[in-house]
């Protein structure tokens, strides 16, 4: 495998983990980067552009962005978290008060808080969202308002798979007067100077690979390759929290298209670099290449504190969140205790760990049926932890 990019002494570990990804692990294009210090000291690609990996298919080269799906989840909540530190969203607020149409049907008791930490009880739409209507920006927000709670806000919680994006959409839109991606672009990814959009400009279209689904990989590091009797039959029950979560658009949109990556869904269509998502995390944390840091130390406490632990009523599994985040835990395992970020279904990930100063970010064009911890992100976060 023609591994490009540099490694750091003492990293040598990730680099060995990113071939075996591709020569044992399935994947066809990748790219893999980790900040320590505010300093990047892994920065490696391979493989096609497209994930079809034909014999004229373009090379992955510096610069290729791919979708990473759920990890987009982490990018936004760092919206609203900023939003509070700039003393213009109380998160203990109701949401209603910020978007006075969402009060309807019971839900005056959500707080912008239930909405962060997946405890607001809207993990589904009665009625799904066709792909045409999910691309208008105000159809999913209109949809959420007029939908009623599964279960009381605050006191239990499940992953909001879709409905997540148009709720904090929504507020951030309520608050700022700006659209969710042009905040993102204007206030986070330019400051910082990540390569990362939720919206793509059609002059970055050309950055972009064409994903698709890849053969599972096999066990990989003791990892659960087939998921428990009880999570595949949730995801195959058409009535449950799980499957009726992950069906809020149905058909689900062809992620390649042009008009679904142009779109703004700050659940799932994020597109970035493995360095712009591991600069994005860095930033968080502390200073890059003269760029501000983002989160202060009392946000950076509040977003990795645990909000919502223990069984999942969507994914069917133990979680932990904090606000916006997963946290290090079985379901999701980061680098160590105090990691905070969010995977993306099918391979992508991004994250960060205070402790040791690490920022971590791969992004794939191969997806598999893993939606929380797929063994190539996890084998890259082993070569990390090797290297410490």
């Amino acid at each position: 495998m023609d591994v490009n990019g540099t490694v750091a002494e003492g990293f040598e570990p990730v680099r060995e983990a990113f071939v075996r990804n591709f020569e044992v692990l399935g994947d066809r294009g990748a790219a893999v980067a980790v900040y320590r210090d505010g300093r990047l000291v892994v920065d490696l690609w391979a493989g096609t552009k497209d994930v079809d990996g034909t014999a004229d298919s373009a090379p992955w080269e510096r610069g290729t962005a791919q979708i990473v799906r759920s990890a987009t989840k982490g990018v936004a909540a760092a919206a609203l978290l900023l939003l509070h530190q700039r003393g213009l969203l109380d998160l203990d607020a109701p949401v209603g008060e910020y978007w006075p149409e969402f009060k309807a049907v019971g839900k005056e008791r959500v707080l912008v808080r239930h909405v962060l930490s997946h405890r607001a009880g809207l993990p589904v739409l009665d009625r799904p969202l066709t792909p045409e209507e999910a691309l208008d920006p105000l159809r999913g927000a209109e949809a959420v308002a007029r939908q009623a709670l599964v279960w009381e806000p605050g006191t239990d919680h499940g992953y909001h798979a879709l409905t997540y994006g148009w709720l904090l959409g929504e507020l951030v839109r309520r608050v700022t007067g700006r659209g969710v991606g042009e905040w993102i672009a204007e206030e986070i990814a330019g400051p910082v100077g990540a390569d990362l959009w939720v919206g793509l400009p059609a002059a970055e279209a050309g950055r972009v690979g064409r994903s698709g689904r890849v053969e599972a990989p096999g066990n990989a590091g003791g990892l659960r390759s087939r998921p428990k009797r009880s999570v595949a039959e949730a995801y195959d029950d058409p009535a449950s929290l799980t499957r009726r979560a992950f069906a809020a658009i149905t058909p689900f949109p062809d992620q390649n298209d042009p008009a679904y990556r142009a779109a703004a869904l700050p659940a799932t269509n994020g597109i970035a670099t493995a360095e712009g998502l591991a600069r994005f995390y860095a930033s968080l944390v502390g200073e890059v290449g003269g760029g501000p840091r983002l989160f202060t130390s009392e946000t950076l406490a509040a977003a990795r504190a645990e909000e919502s632990a223990g069984p999942d009523q969507v994914l069917v599994i133990n979680t932990r969140f904090g606000l916006g985040y997963m946290l290090h835990g079985s379901a999701s395992p980061f680098l160590d205790a105090g990691s905070f970020g969010h995977p993306g279904r099918g391979g992508s990930l991004g994250f960060a760990d205070p402790e040791s100063g690490i920022a971590f970010g791969y992004v794939t064009n191969g997806f598999s049926k893993t939606v929380t911890a797929d063994p190539r992100a996890q084998a890259l976060v082993r070569g990390v932890r090797a290297a410490l």
